[in-house]
């Protein structure tokens, strides 16, 4: 895990570049800016920039990042990303995140998830409390690879906290730390799994992005393996298969001894390898009150490409 603190005069630096942004393009609208992000995060502290390169060369687990600028009049916490966006609400916050996540990858969506907005709300909403989504409070939210069921899950996920008065965890699983037995990593390593679609790519007639997948849990390189898996999403392929379905709940035994908590404070962003990471969050009692925990969320990925090749179009957004 590695952690970098913005100076005093890096945030300056960022708050004058979200002024020239949000003057450049108008009326804000992140999925018109994303094309241009890379470009204008090229303007982003040198400092801020290598720190970044290092991040994606090493391919650092966890990151986390504090001391970025938070908008002084921020709007109270929105119940839902429906009202987020509807009310326009975070958006210097989002250019900060947009930015710093186009030093790492590119950011692209999915057609299913929050009306395929690029930049998306997590926070509590009404009628959600249990989901398996972003909206989601009093449950906890599963240790889980985002995205596992598709071949173009995300290699970063990025989270911005804006506010989080509660101190509610972060929970991350880091695929080095698990200490698996050869015998139980064998298994893992076989195509011999059903990675289905989670609950927030699910639509009313229960069409997801794109099949879910038969394959391996843990893959690449045996020294210092990557790791697919969504424990409320992925099964045995064979329901006559009990060896695999007995590698999970293992699996699952040494992932809950190797977790660990990141508390994010305002102004703080945490970029989890997708490869290398599993995450989920703590639960809590949400008030609706404005002051619940708050944050901005983008997906990333190395290869933009990827993306072309599954939507067979030049589009950000997997349908």
């Amino acid at each position: 895990m590695k952690r970098f603190a913005i100076e005093p005069g890096e945030r300056e630096q960022i708050e004058r570049l979200v002024d020239a942004v949000l003057e450049e393009y108008g009326q804000w609208d992140p999925g018109h800016f994303v094309a241009h992000a890379g470009a204008a995060a090229e303007s982003l502290p040198l400092r801020v920039r290598q720190f970044f390169r290092r991040v994606r060369a090493e391919e650092t687990d966890v990151t986390v990042v504090s001391g970025l600028p938070l908008d002084t009049a921020l709007a109270p916490t929105p119940t839902g990303w429906d009202m987020a966006q509807k009310h326009g609400v975070g958006h210097r916050e989002e250019v900060v995140l947009m930015l710093c996540g186009a030093a790492l990858g590119e950011p692209f969506a999915w057609a299913d998830q929050q009306n395929g907005r690029i930049m998306h709300d997590v926070c509590p909403a009404p009628g959600k409390e249990r989901s398996e989504t972003s909206g989601s409070s009093t449950a906890p939210l599963s240790l889980h690879t985002e995205d596992a069921f598709h071949r173009c899950r995300c290699d970063y996920v990025a989270l911005y906290c804006l506010r989080n008065p509660d101190r509610i965890g972060t929970t991350v699983v880091r695929a080095d730390q698990l200490g698996l037995p050869e015998r139980l990593a064998g298994t893992l390593a076989e195509k011999r799994f059903h990675h289905r679609p989670d609950q927030s790519h699910i639509g009313p007639q229960g069409h997801a992005s794109g099949a879910a997948e038969v394959d391996a849990i843990l893959f690449g390189p045996p020294e210092a393996p990557y790791l697919r898996i969504d424990f409320d999403d992925t099964c045995a392929a064979d329901e006559d298969d009990h060896e695999a379905a007995e590698a999970i709940a293992e699996l699952y035994t040494y992932a809950r001894a190797a977790q660990e908590k990141v508390v994010l404070a305002p102004g703080d962003a945490i970029f989890l390898d997708n490869y290398r990471v599993i995450h989920g969050r703590d639960p809590f009692q949400p008030r609706y009150d404005g002051t619940d925990r708050w944050l901005k969320r983008v997906n990333l990925i190395r290869d933009l490409r990827r993306v072309f090749v599954a939507t067979e179009a030049r589009s950000r957004v997997v349908v």
